[in-house]
């Protein structure tokens, strides 16, 4: 990274990343990763800018992921991209976050939206952020994320041949299964007996499973989950493999129309 910045010289430019660099994949990365980032950026004159869309609005235990590291994705302005959670699930919203030294870079005419300034959207996302306030539901999404990973980790020692990782922060979590002890079945399968169940998850990339419950679930309804998923590994797994024809291989998922992605989210 510090070479490519390197090679821009005096030019400027701008870096967009994530707090979670790949977000459908819960991929947490090291302590210190932003920090060196920020630290890049600020001294080959690049524009941080933090996309917030998946882990922002308390998902992670903070109000933005960035405060994991008390950074400002840039030294001046604070941009961030922000979306989905801001509408508490009643609009859609989304917003961009920064100082007046960026935003009025952007003059009348520059640019459009085909919602923006939507003032019942305004309002919903105001009322929202209230109630994540007054609720404290970034700390709660803290205690119940610790929770819920203790949990799943008690469920990877049962069964350590099947669960290899669990990862994740706050209320944004995934288990990476292995791939070759789950054969032929996938993730994919694993979420199907799960909804069967009670509890929808989003598989991805065939060997992941990823977990995002609402910011108010309780502990009780996390143990459910949890019970769930020993079941689902339990009882229903091994007639999966039996069933399932080893040659059975899922159709790839078509590239979003929006952004080209196989992996949209």
């Amino acid at each position: 990274m510090e070479g490519s910045f390197s090679m821009l010289g005096e030019a400027g430019s701008y870096m967009t990343l994530g707090r979670f660099p790949h977000p459908s994949l819960v991929i947490v990365p090291p302590d210190g990763y932003l920090k060196a980032v920020r630290g890049l950026c600020s001294s080959h004159n690049i524009l941080m800018i933090a996309d917030e869309i998946q882990t922002g609005i308390a998902r992670t235990g903070k109000m933005l992921a960035c405060d994991w590291e008390n950074i400002r994705p840039d030294v001046v302005v604070r941009p961030a991209i922000l979306g989905k959670a801001l509408g508490a699930g009643v609009l859609p919203v989304s917003a961009v976050l920064a100082d007046k030294d960026i935003m009025l870079c952007i003059k009348p005419g520059e640019h459009g939206s085909t919602f923006g300034g939507n003032p019942l959207a305004s309002a919903v996302a105001i009322a929202a952020l209230d109630v994540i306030k007054d609720e404290s539901l970034a700390e709660r999404a803290l205690e119940m994320g610790d929770a819920f990973r203790q949990l799943l980790g008690e469920i990877q020692q049962r069964f350590p041949q099947i669960i290899k990782e669990v990862r994740g922060k706050g209320l944004l979590n995934a288990v990476e299964l292995n791939g070759q002890s789950l054969a032929p079945v996938t993730a994919f399968d694993v979420c199907l007996k799960l909804k069967e169940r009670g509890i929808l998850a989003k598989p991805t990339h065939d060997t992941i499973i990823r977990l995002a419950p609402p910011l108010c679930i309780s502990l009780e309804e996390l143990q459910e989950a949890a019970k769930a998923l020993n079941d689902v590994l339990e009882s229903d797994l091994p007639n999966m493999k039996e069933e399932k024809p080893a040659t059975a291989v899922h159709a790839a998922p078509e590239a979003c129309d929006r952004c080209g992605q196989q992996t949209c989210t």
